[in-house]
């Protein structure tokens, strides 16, 4: 699989439903797992790939090249569309540009941009701070001219919430719709009613976002359809339970010297090597091996 390989429209399926549940991968691995469950998208998650990536928080750590590659090998090892997180797009308008051709060239479906100011943090975090609403504005249409293919969709975060209150940031998702953003995302509403109002009031798919332990009410996804969201993400799910299980291996192993009581609790050697590919990639190797008597024109 490659970045520049065809990828089902996300856009046509947001449009068509059901809601498109898409779980977070920190890393190609992860995101090789995602697809091979049947999952019609996949979030590359920064907060995943800084923890995975930089064993550190989710606090504007991360730059932009390293998310960028990071996106580039989720992209190469699936073929369903795949989710980028922008952060703030790294910058100002002309990085947002950047940006936006850069994780696209990477293989990315859709782009997501918030509108805090910088250094970030995540979404659930406290102490959080935004930049204007024009200035974001300015950042969305740079966003959407950037961009090379208008299957590519651009994902409008607002953080404004828990600065500003529920009035303003649906006032400021309106101007991200109007500068040219393709689904909305209003992070860490803290109850259903909020989820509801912002689904009613807001003329774009909604996206919500499910942070296990954090401010929004975890809900499934039937729910969050009935709701009226198109698009969901898991995001930092995957990289909880790897940690759970990782803490697990290594207190188990510390303890007993083996990692014998674990062994029904982990894909083994040969099935690794098959969610990794590597029959195919015998298959294909093998096609290209010639034989030594082959003789080459003169």
């Amino acid at each position: 699989m490659n970045a520049a390989v065809r990828r089902p429209s996300l856009g046509a399926r947001l449009a068509a439903g059901p809601i498109v549940v898409a779980p977070g991968a920190y890393d190609a691995l992860s995101a090789r797992l995602v697809e091979r469950a049947g999952f019609p998208a996949v979030y590359a998650s920064g907060a995943g790939a800084s923890y995975s990536l930089l064993g550190s928080p989710d606090i504007g750590l991360l730059s932009f090249a390293e998310m960028r590659d990071q996106v580039s090998r989720i992209a190469a090892a699936v073929g369903i569309p795949v989710i980028a997180d922008g952060d703030t797009g790294h910058g100002n308008a002309l990085n947002v540009r950047r940006t936006v051709r850069e994780f696209e060239s990477a293989g990315a479906s859709a782009i997501q941009l918030e509108d805090q100011t910088f250094p970030k943090r995540c979404g659930h975090l406290s102490e959080k701070t935004v930049i204007p609403t024009s200035e974001m504005v300015g950042k969305l249409r740079a966003a959407a001219d950037a961009r090379a293919s208008s299957e590519t969709l651009v994902i409008a975060r607002t953080d404004a919430l828990a600065v500003e209150g529920v009035d303003a940031a649906l006032e400021r998702l309106r101007a991200y719709s109007e500068a040219g953003a393709d689904v909305l995302f209003l992070e860490a509403p803290p109850d259903v009613p909020t989820m509801q109002r912002a689904c009613a009031e807001l003329g774009r798919p909604m996206m919500a976002n499910m942070v296990e332990g954090g401010k929004t009410p975890l809900l499934s996804a039937a729910e969050l359809e009935k709701i009226g969201y198109r698009l969901v993400i898991f995001p930092g799910a995957g990289a909880r339970v790897a940690a759970f299980a990782l803490r697990e291996l290594y207190t188990t192993l510390a303890r007993e010297g083996t990692t014998s009581s674990l062994l029904d609790r982990m894909l083994l050697f040969d099935e690794l090597n098959r969610v990794v590919g590597l029959p195919e990639l015998r298959a294909t190797g093998a096609r290209f091996q010639g034989s030594s008597s082959t003789s080459r024109p003169e």
